[in-house]
């Protein structure tokens, strides 16, 4: 018994109510020192203002600002878009109303502050809100489309737009958002549902199904290929099967080239392409002169103001040709430069997506930066006679009030997700 080691006695500590004063607590944590001596445990000592090893492992610095350098980017596309409206509209305005050279350009001038304005709103909404309401959201821009053959007017063979007063919308442009708000909320509510092909792709295609459907109806061909393709790439990130995308990619390609056979419309677009200068007494002329213009450029361009593809060659250059313009009077190496500005907008964009803190505000702004990729892509594409003519406006540059307000409503929506975003240091 007597060669049994003795257990240290431990002392209590007195509570804090328990001590009265300061050398009873001294006296308490020098006893406290020594039982820790006599039982040999180790007293780690921590540096002062040290942070726990977890913390410290996720060196992470949260924004809360703004991301300057998207926004300095918006607002440089910006004013150029603008000054390229007043270069390419003037003639045409001087020649169609009545001598007014600056009748475009005083209204884009306002729908410039009216999106700005939009841009500031959804730039201090939240993006929870968007997420919280991502439901009634999608279901009034499908009852807004489903309005257009009821209560909307036409124009240039389309009915597309509704009139409230002297301002008209185009309920197509607030389908876009709301389709990535869709997919982006069921993607993050539903992560279970997404992978299976019912729950998942086809309960979304069911809605994205009834959007294009509608589309049809107007026509407005281009409407439904940009939300087409953003619906499948948004379901790709939200995380359906590949399978289950490649086979009804196929069975979509097929219905939209159905589309575009069985309508007249869609036929003579094809026809168009193929063989513009067969065409040149219709809707073969525009197309015919864009490349003309595009080629008369050369690679410093013919000066700002100078064009002569836009003194009533090319038909309303200040809408979705007004890229063919911009390099007749700028040239090919600003034109590159545009495209260099739309890259840079669309690498932020993914930087910010890549930082948000949740998978819905990440998903939305991938989604949004992918719309305004895929636009540019394809109004590119149409002004070099790359792809037949769709009617795709270029974001920022060509004119108009609705496709500018959500574009920029857009955009405040992506600096709203960038304030709440964060940055790895590791």
């Amino acid at each position: 018994m007597d060669n049994k080691k003795k257990k240290p006695k431990l002392t209590r500590i007195p509570s804090a109510k328990a001590v009265k004063t300061n050398k009873e607590l001294a006296a308490a944590t020098e006893t406290h020192h020594e039982v820790q001596e006599n039982n040999s445990r180790p007293v780690i000592k921590r540096k002062k203002n040290a942070r726990p090893r977890s913390e410290r492992a996720m060196d992470i610095t949260f924004v809360s600002g703004i991301d300057i350098p998207f926004f300095l980017l918006v607002l440089a596309l910006l004013c150029i878009g603008t000054l390229m409206i007043f270069s390419a509209s003037y003639a045409y305005a001087k020649q169609n109303f009545q001598g007014d050279s600056y009748y475009f350009v005083k209204r884009q001038l306002i729908w410039v502050a009216v999106s700005l304005a939009a841009m500031l709103i959804t730039a201090n909404f939240k993006y929870t809100f968007y997420e919280k309401w991502a439901p009634l959201i999608s279901v009034s821009a499908l009852v807004l489309l489903a309005l257009v053959p009821i209560i909307g007017y036409s124009a240039k063979g389309a009915k597309r737009w509704i009139g409230f007063g002297d301002i008209n919308i185009q309920p197509s442009e607030l389908v876009k958002i709301a389709v990535v708000i869709f997919i982006a909320w069921y993607a993050t509510k539903y992560a279970h549902r997404i992978q299976s092909f019912w729950k998942g792709l086809v309960f979304v295609m069911a809605f994205v199904g009834a959007a294009d459907l509608l589309l049809v109806l107007q026509p407005h061909l281009s409407a439904m290929i940009i939300i087409t393709l953003l619906a499948f790439i948004m379901l790709f990130l939200g995380g359906v099967r590949i399978r289950y995308l490649v086979g009804s990619g196929l069975v979509g390609a097929i219905g939209i080239l159905g589309v575009i056979g069985l309508t007249s419309h869609g036929r003579s677009r094809i026809k168009v392409w193929l063989n513009p200068e067969d065409y040149l007494l219709g809707e073969g002329w525009q197309p015919y002169q864009s490349k003309l213009a595009i080629g008369s450029g050369g690679l410093w361009g013919v000066g700002l103001g100078q064009s002569r593809q836009k003194h009533l060659y090319l038909p309303e250059p200040q809408n979705d040709y007004i890229f063919a313009i911009l390099c007749e009077e700028l040239g090919f190496i600003c034109a590159v430069g545009v495209l260099a500005l739309f890259m840079l907008l669309v690498w932020r964009g993914f930087y910010i997506a890549r930082n948000a803190p949740r998978r819905f505000p990440a998903l939305v702004a991938m989604g949004l930066t992918i719309h305004i990729a895929i636009q540019v892509l394809l109004n590119i594409a149409v002004v070099t006679n790359a792809i037949p003519a769709t009617g795709v406006s270029l974001p920022f540059f060509s004119y108009g009030g609705s496709s500018l307000v959500t574009q920029m409503a857009e955009m405040g929506i992506i600096l709203n997700i960038s304030r709440y975003s964060y940055i790895d240091r590791n």
